[in-house]
Order: C-alpha cells, then structure tokens, then sequence
C-alpha cells in the first residue's frame, strides 16, 4: 500500500489549487447565494500562496510542509477560510509522527487530526451547512474502506464520493453556522461553498495518490 511522501503531498496541494483556480467563479456564486461572495476568490489566493511557497521554502518532511501549509493559509486567506483550512494543515502536522512517509493509516490518522482540528476551530456539527459537513463523511469513508483492507488509492475515492455526497447534502439545509445562518431559512436550498472547496480538497487527494500508482 503506497504511502504519502513530501513529493505525494505536494502533488495534492498542487491539485487542490488547480482545482480551486478552476472552481473560482463557481464557488463565488454560491457563496454570493449565502455568505460574502468571496469564497472562490479567498481560497484562490490562499492556494496560490501555498503553491508559491512550495518553490520557495521546500520541506524536508510531510509535517514541515503541512506546518507552512497552514500558516501560509491563516495568513493569505480572508474571512473565516483562513483559520478553518490553516487549522486543518495545522493539525494534520503533529499527527504524521514526524514520518518522512506517511503509511495509508497515518495520513487517515492525520486528515482526522485536521477535521477535528476544524470542529475545535469553527464549532460546526454536521448539518450545520459548513465544510463539516462533507469533511466528516470523507474521513468516516476512508477508515472504513482502509479497515476493509482496500489500498489508499481507492480508500480515497471512497472518501471523496462521500466528501461529494455531504456536499450535496448541504443543498436542502439551514444553516446554522456563519455568515449564511444570518439568513435563516432563506439559506435553504443553497449548495454551501465551503463544503464545496472541501469536496475538491478530498478529490484532489485521492487524485494525487491514484497518480502515485502502486508502492
């Protein structure tokens, strides 16, 4: 089972920006549906930044990179993006145990760390109509197919069909967190931004890897 280098989790940054850069104008429109329109446009600088720091800092180890991922974050991206996903990055790093790989069930360990890591940051439950909500259904996916003994490559695949699933999940909602509760029930009906940029976050992993191909 392929494990997670530096040069695996580089590759899945770099697909997570492409990715959102592609996305921008659609993750602007629904944010402009229930937040401040400026979801696509935040997230894109932030990975913009993330990528440029790729090149100009490189790190020796996963948790070095997913150390300067977070705080790259936290300070290029606004509103309430920056301290969600840099807390994400933030908390995968201590959770890789310092591995200059990361075996399949040290990286669920650590996407784990980064949901939880959101959870303490945002205090969203699922149903709230947030990022949440198609982050815990990914990571749930992906210890159950690992725990089944399927490879990463396709535990990933699992998690982001779920990461999709909850997003679409959001569409029916109210929301109950952030800028889009301020709204009430007129949030309903409105597929939520940020757990559409999560859905291409868990996407853009499980192509990075399936890219990997086998150990």
């Amino acid at each position: 089972m392929a494990a997670v280098d530096v040069d695996g989790l580089e590759r899945w940054l770099r697909l997570f920006a492409s990715s959102v850069a592609e996305q921008q104008d659609t993750l602007t429109a629904l944010d402009a549906a229930i937040g401040d329109a400026d979801h696509g446009a935040n997230m894109n600088r932030g990975m913009t930044a993330v990528v440029d720091a790729l090149a100009a800092t490189p790190a020796d180890d996963p948790a070095a990179l997913l150390k300067q991922t977070g705080m790259v974050l936290v300070r290029s991206v606004g509103g309430a993006s920056g301290p969600l996903y840099g807390t994400f990055f933030l908390r995968m790093a201590p959770a890789t145990g310092g591995a200059s790989a990361l075996e399949p069930e040290v990286f669920a360990k650590a996407l784990r760390a980064g949901v939880e890591g959101v959870v303490s940051r945002g205090k969203a439950e699922l149903g709230d109509k947030t990022m949440y909500d198609a982050l815990a259904p990914a990571v749930d996916a992906l210890d159950a197919a690992l725990g089944a003994g399927d490879p990463l490559a396709d535990a990933l695949r699992a998690a982001s069909a779920a990461a999709d699933q909850g997003r679409d999940a959001t569409i029916p909602l109210v929301a109950r967190k952030g800028r889009a509760s301020y709204l009430g029930d007129r949030s309903a009906d409105h597929q939520d931004p940020g757990a559409t940029s999560a859905a291409l976050l868990i996407a853009a992993a499980a192509a990075a890897v399936a890219e990997q191909g086998p150990p």
